[in-house]
């Protein structure tokens, strides 16, 4: 394994996290970096994507570097009876780090035992989303000038929420307090339960998005019920629509408040919330590009706040 893959965002010290967010802060205030002139990037999409997929492309040719890759499966030899392990050492042969999305859960730990170069995942089944979290808490940074100490609030679908689940994971250094709003199908998965009690984080489960609950927040973390986790589209019929933010629920919160969405929503969050200076879903998303600039740099070994690098790059611009 390549020790600058990242798959789960426990794979980070909170040293790492913090360098990988000050990087992300530098390419946000210095664009037009070419640090990655000669390098290719391979985006592999085994699943659907837009805004993780675009994010990622865009942040490789903004920094010079090729892309290559595929967003449908069914267009590669996959469809063909081509395993994963061949794919990847394929590809391995043309690129300098794989970007990929897989819906098995544990495809991307794989990967990186199959190939030298690094990978990063981009999401794999309802188990990690680490670029996602880097994103999210460069999002919670920039809006709240800090991470610790923080209440946030994670609503609707947190059985299968891949991003929900990274976040809680890497939120353990900095002493937060959840409030996870369920119902009992899509409740937070016991281990993450665990997870909390084991690194001494508070949180409280509740069944309902309460007023109190809303105005106790200093970020909302509001999830979409993803359709494509669910067997049973009876059950997925009847959760739905639990869960949904309008804009006259957030008349008392606290002026800090933001809210996030990984993105894309389908009801839970009323279009009346898009005009609140308290949403900041689609900033949000804009900061993946710089998120995933930094990121792609760590997995090949640049710093771009390593002093001789800064002096390569930034009098070009």
């Amino acid at each position: 394994m390549n020790p600058h893959s990242l798959v789960s965002i426990a794979d980070l010290t909170k040293e790492q996290i913090l360098h990988i967010l000050d990087q992300a802060r530098y390419f946000e205030d210095h664009p037009g970096l070419k640090v990655l002139d000669g390098k290719v990037v391979a985006t592999l999409f085994f699943e659907p994507s837009t805004r993780t997929r675009l994010s990622f492309e865009t942040a490789a040719n903004r920094l010079g570097a090729r892309v290559i890759g595929f967003s449908d499966a069914n267009t590669t030899s996959s469809s063909k009876g081509e395993t994963l392990k061949d794919t990847i050492i394929m590809v391995s042969n043309y690129v300098d780090v794989i970007v990929m999305r897989h819906y098995l859960e544990g495809a991307a730990r794989y990967a990186t035992e199959v190939t030298e170069i690094p990978v990063i995942n981009a999401g794999d089944g309802s188990n990690q989303h680490p670029s996602q979290t880097i994103l999210d808490l460069y999002s919670i940074l920039k809006t709240q000038g800090k991470l610790d100490n923080l209440t946030i609030t994670m609503v609707g679908d947190l059985k299968y929420g891949r991003t929900v689940h990274s976040l809680i994971m890497a939120l353990k250094y900095f002493n937060p307090t959840f409030n996870f709003v369920a119902c009992d199908e899509l409740k937070m998965p016991v281990e993450y339960k665990e997870f909390c009690v084991m690194n001494g984080i508070k949180y409280v489960e509740h069944k309902d998005f309460t007023q109190e609950v809303i105005n106790s927040s200093d970020i909302i973390y509001m999830t979409r019920v993803q359709k494509e986790r669910f067997t049973d589209i009876v059950e997925y019929e009847r959760v739905k629509d639990l869960y949904s933010l309008h804009n006259s629920m957030l008349v008392n919160s606290r002026d800090n408040l933001r809210i996030l969405h990984p993105l894309p929503r389908v009801n839970e969050i009323s279009y009346d919330v898009d005009s609140n200076p308290k949403a900041y879903y689609f900033q949000q998303a804009k900061n993946g590009l710089y998120a995933r600039q930094a990121i792609i740099c760590n997995a090949l070994g640049i710093d771009i706040l390593a002093p001789d690098v800064q002096s390569k790059y930034v009098s070009h611009e």
